[in-house]
């Protein structure tokens, strides 16, 4: 879930605690006003959800601290349609970054994993972990995390689905890319080896572990967070809701399909994208929009895709994107009838 650095970069400046110090100095030189109402609201919004945040660290790092990732592999053991509904069930619950699974991946699909079961775990990882989940419901509702877990488990199945039945068209044959010999960016050359061990804290190397997943991920979630408050409090302040509600709001396909259209290039971060939505809500955007936003989004956002261009050739890679798309507009559509 956090991005992070290698050992020699520690020590460099965070250009996003850089940004969330700049903003409120920009705003003050032309509206000191909303520069302080925009700091106020982000602090309380922060400590709203800060019991979401320390619950949703504490228990990825217990997770990481355990070695559960190593639950993964068992996901591509098996019949290949087992396969595709345990990939897609884990890729919407697991909570570990993008810089772990590339590795994991890459080495299922180079002993022959089926492509099935990599693209439903590549679709639903991106879209849900526990920490997501919990800063979901605090913010948006119970009911908009479950529905989208539920959405991006279900996404995931339509991509393995698919790959699936169409396994020897043009499209899904011959998949891969030629991969060199490397490691993941987190220094993860052999990922998901070994057992959990669930009482961890016998143990000093993974109380390290635990000790150091807590700091990162707070911090991570932290930056993200004050920045996307703080946007949400200009959000609210200088778009007229009349204009969100002009172009996202109403009933039908038409919202979904903006929703869909807009979420992919404004996407930055699954956390930032939380208070966003609150906000566009607020102003009037179609529940059914606000999940296809979601949906559509973390699967496009730069992570998640780079993992996927990065092993696989490009017309994979567009059914990648394409399967995204479908789902997030049906996702969306059902959301919005329900909601």
């Amino acid at each position: 879930m956090a991005d992070i650095s290698h050992p020699e970069n520690r020590f460099q400046i965070d250009r996003v605690w850089v940004f969330a110090a700049i903003l409120p100095l920009v705003i003050a030189v032309f509206d000191w006003e909303q520069a302080v109402e925009t700091v106020r609201f982000a602090v309380t919004a922060l400590a709203h959800t800060g019991v979401f945040i320390a619950f949703a660290v504490l228990a990825v790092g217990y997770l990481k601290a355990s070695g559960s990732e190593t639950l993964l592999a068992r996901a591509f053991e098996g019949r290949e349609r087992r396969m595709i509904v345990m990939a897609a069930m884990l890729g919407g619950l697991s909570p570990f970054c993008s810089c772990e699974v590339i590795p994991f991946i890459a080495a299922l699909l180079a002993v022959g994993a089926p492509l099935s079961a990599v693209m439903a775990f590549w679709l639903a990882s991106p879209l849900m972990d526990p920490a997501m989940f919990l800063i979901t419901a605090g913010t948006l509702g119970f009911d908009f995390a479950v529905a989208k877990t539920i959405s991006a488990v279900g996404l995931g199945l339509l991509g393995g689905a698919t790959v699936y039945l169409f396994a020897r068209s043009p499209v899904f044959v011959d998949p891969l890319k030629a991969q060199p010999a490397r490691s993941g960016c987190c220094g993860v050359s052999k990922p998901f080896q070994g057992h959990p061990v669930w009482k961890f804290w016998n143990e000093a190397p993974r109380r390290e572990v635990f000790g150091r997943t807590i700091l990162e991920n707070a911090l991570f979630l932290g930056k993200w967070l004050l920045i996307a408050y703080m946007i949400e409090a200009l959000m609210l302040a200088y778009i007229p809701a009349e204009t969100i509600a002009g172009v996202l709001g109403g009933e039908g396909l038409k919202p979904v399909i903006l929703g869909a259209l807009v979420g992919a290039p404004a996407y930055l971060n699954g956390y930032a994208a939380v208070p966003l939505v609150d906000a566009l809500l607020a102003q009037g955007m179609a529940p059914g929009a606000a999940m296809s936003f979601v949906l559509a989004g973390g699967v496009s956002c730069i992570p998640a895709a780079v993992a996927v261009w990065a092993l696989v050739k490009p017309r994979v890679f567009v059914a990648y994107l394409g399967i995204a798309m479908v789902g997030s507009l049906i996702a969306g559509l059902i959301w919005g009838v329900l909601a």
